[in-house]
């Protein structure tokens, strides 16, 4: 056991070109830089985060709320500001903990911003921080006398791989359920609403085209980390990654998260591609490729210690997207386990949400609609999602409280997913209060419908 941990250490520190790791810094700080850049551009950092009346929180997290506009619009401009220094390589274990903090609470004010790309941007982050990504032709690896450090060891570039490979592959995992596989739901519905695209639309009118979509999509996702390591299939591999996320992009409106893949998947090309495809070397005399840096380091050799600590980290990576089947049911139905899971664009859901406020004194039952407390955006993300109708009926049963009034609060909320006929999607005759408390969520949350979806055409 100890050889082969010997074995694995010098591996893991046996010296590679850094220049795919310089390139992936430069990407992931303009990545950043542009989601940040987008909030004031677009206006959302206002209309997001101080307009509305009413924050949904992440559990443990009710304390981190939107600042004022002041110090709203100054986190966005120092997150966008550091990404200047990780760019160069400067300090950039500093200049990554600062942009994860401050992404990281933008991230945490509001959960209807929940997005997967802005998950993987924080783990990005926080894979910045710990490894030596500012050494290979960067500031934090130039020598005394001017030259650069070009080699890194090889862990870094694997643990990124890692976690590129586990999105990809746990977004193909979710999409082995029937819906998706059997009837094309929810590319059906999508899809039939863009027929009318040039070139692409008439495509979509086909029959079966949303079912053959759905399979290319799951083979896709389950598929490419592996075809990616391969070196003989990476080039095709990559240019179905291009191929795949345009489309994507092309068809939906999903943001940055394509071409942040498109930009994270580079990692599994060879460590020195960028100069391969510079057609250039670096310069001899230029550069330095000994272990000794201006720190006395050039990249941090992994130990024991460190090997233990990834090796925990692989496992959290793998089992925080398992839990989605510790509850019985559809995920996309209950939404236990669907955050931080890497389930991208499986479902189509819509919800019809009133809440019902009993007198206990007078025993009258009055009607409070989400729109009292929510932005329409707001209202539509949260909608569908059990825990989050549970957070404001308990804010509108504390209003009622604070007004000196005992009342009791339920929620009439009615989903369809899927294309299916409109259920009942939680028990609107339980008292909110007793929920999580008396009631565990996953019984107050009915079950799913048992009715199929809407065939593909």
């Amino acid at each position: 056991m100890k050889a082969l941990l010997r074995r694995t250490l010098a591996s893991l520190n046996a010296r590679e070109s850094g220049a795919s790791l310089a390139l992936f810094r430069g990407m992931i700080a303009i990545l950043v830089a542009v989601s940040v850049a987008r909030f004031e551009i677009y206006g959302w950092a206002d209309s997001f985060f101080l307009r509305p009346r009413f924050f949904f929180s992440y559990p443990g997290f009710s304390w981190v709320k939107p600042p004022g506009p002041l110090a709203l619009h100054g986190l966005f401009l120092g997150v966008f500001l550091l990404t200047i220094p990780l760019a160069l390589g400067w300090k950039t274990r500093l200049a990554a903990f600062g942009m994860f903090l401050g992404f990281l609470a933008i991230h945490l004010f509001d959960v209807t911003n929940y997005l997967n790309h802005y998950v993987l941007l924080l783990l990005l982050l926080a894979h910045a921080v710990l490894l030596p990504l500012g050494v290979p032709y960067g500031l934090d690896g130039r020598t005394k006398d001017g030259r650069w450090m070009t080699t890194s060891p090889r862990w870094p570039l694997r643990a990124l791989r890692f976690q590129v490979g586990i999105v990809y592959f746990f977004a193909g995992i979710a999409k082995a359920n029937s819906d998706w596989l059997f009837h094309g739901q929810p590319l059906a519905i999508w899809l039939a609403a863009r027929e009318g695209l040039p070139l692409v639309g008439p495509l979509f009118a086909l029959p079966g085209a949303a079912l053959v979509m759905s399979w290319c999509g799951f083979l896709f996702d389950t598929s490419i980390p592996f075809l990616l390591s391969h070196p003989r299939l990476r080039r095709p591999a990559y240019v179905a990654v291009l191929f795949f996320h345009a489309l994507t992009s092309y068809l939906f409106p999903i943001g940055l998260f394509p071409w942040i893949m498109v930009s994270a998947a580079t990692v599994f090309f060879a460590p020195d591609w960028p100069l391969r495809l510079l057609a250039r070397r670096p310069v001899a005399g230029a550069t330095v490729d000994a272990v000794e840096g201006p720190s006395g380091r050039g990249g941090e050799q992994l130990g024991r210690a460190a090997l233990v600590a990834f090796a925990l980290h692989a496992v959290l990576q793998i089992l925080v997207p398992l839990r989605t089947f510790a509850t019985p049911g559809p995920v996309a139905w209950h939404e236990q386990g669907m955050r931080f899971s890497w389930r991208v664009m499986l479902r189509e859901k819509n919800a019809a949400v009133t809440y019902l406020v009993e007198d206990l004194q007078t025993g009258r039952v009055r009607e409070v609609p989400p729109r009292e407390y929510l932005d329409d955006r707001q209202e539509r993300e949260f909608a569908t999602q059990p825990d989050l109708l549970l957070q404001l009926g308990s804010r509108i049963a504390a209003d009622e409280a604070a007004a000196g009034r005992s009342v009791r609060v339920r929620v009439d909320a009615v989903a369809s997913w899927n294309g299916r006929r409109m259920h009942r999607l939680v028990d609107d005759r339980i008292s909110l209060d007793r929920v999580g408390r008396d009631v565990p969520l996953a019984a107050w949350i009915l079950p799913a419908p048992t009715e199929p979806p809407p065939s593909f055409k």
